[in-house]
């Protein structure tokens, strides 16, 4: 299967344009405040970052890059949307962390061209990134050989509930992998922007030929109130979060 969403033709624009569209959705419903379970054990992984040099890709609106600054790190956040970059250099000046903010699409390729990064950490994004390989690829060119690449994402495997949609459309099969737009009442981000489903094995193949050895896997568990929920998706994996080490060069 491609790691490029078959369903829809890529766009920088259209990527664009889909989170533009939802910047202050973003900003109202994810604030600073990092204590949900996949945040945390991001930044577990993550470990001390004082002084170390750290990509956050796909930033969105900079909830985990402030985090990261305050922490000590030197932080960059990178993201496709400029309402999104916006409101993160916007927080930046009220608050400022030291945060490097860049407007790029990060699958494309010349975007980055200054020192390697110590870390790269992704949260939520890889799932929205419609290219997968190109941004792998630049993950890697921007790592310094033995960093680290952390993300988290909806675990490929979560078929959802009765309110909340899985990871792949209603109708299909998980082998089928595409864009598609989330029906579930409680999916309120991915009914608004869509998601690319991709199987585990699409995953951990693109990141193996990029050079990326897989050194951690967590699942952390739903939020306690999803036990409760019809059709009980709290039985289901629903996160999924990864350490993985780079082994390559550079030159992927």
């Amino acid at each position: 299967m491609s790691s490029t969403c078959p369903s829809v033709p890529y766009s920088q624009d259209m990527a664009e344009a889909r989170y533009d569209a939802v910047a202050d959705f973003y900003e109202a419903g994810w604030r600073d405040a990092n204590d949900d379970p996949v945040s945390g054990r991001l930044f577990d992984m993550l470990g001390e970052v004082g002084g170390v040099r750290v990509l956050d890709l796909a930033c969105g609106h900079g909830r985990i890059a402030r985090e990261l600054a305050r922490r000590g790190a030197h932080v960059t956040g990178v993201d496709i949307s400029t309402a999104l970059i916006r409101k993160a250099q916007e927080a930046e000046l009220v608050d400022p962390l030291g945060i490097r903010y860049v407007h790029a699409d990060v699958a494309s390729s010349g975007w980055w061209n200054g020192p390697r990064f110590d870390r790269v950490v992704c949260n939520f994004g890889l799932s929205d990134i419609d290219d997968l390989d190109g941004a792998v690829a630049n993950v890697a060119a921007a790592l310094r050989p033995g960093g680290r690449f952390l993300f988290s994402i909806l675990h490929p495997c979560f078929p959802g509930g009765q309110y909340v949609s899985g990871s792949w459309p209603s109708g299909t099969s998980y082998y089928e992998e595409r864009w598609w737009s989330a029906d579930g009442a409680l999916s309120t981000l991915r009914r608004q922007v869509g998601a690319n489903h991709r199987m585990l094995s699409t995953y951990v193949n693109t990141l193996t030929r990029h050079g990326f050895h897989l050194d951690e896997l967590l699942e952390p568990p739903p939020p306690p109130e999803w036990a409760s929920e019809p059709g009980e998706p709290a039985r289901f994996p629903v996160f999924l979060v990864a350490n993985c080490l780079a082994v390559h060069d550079g030159q992927s």
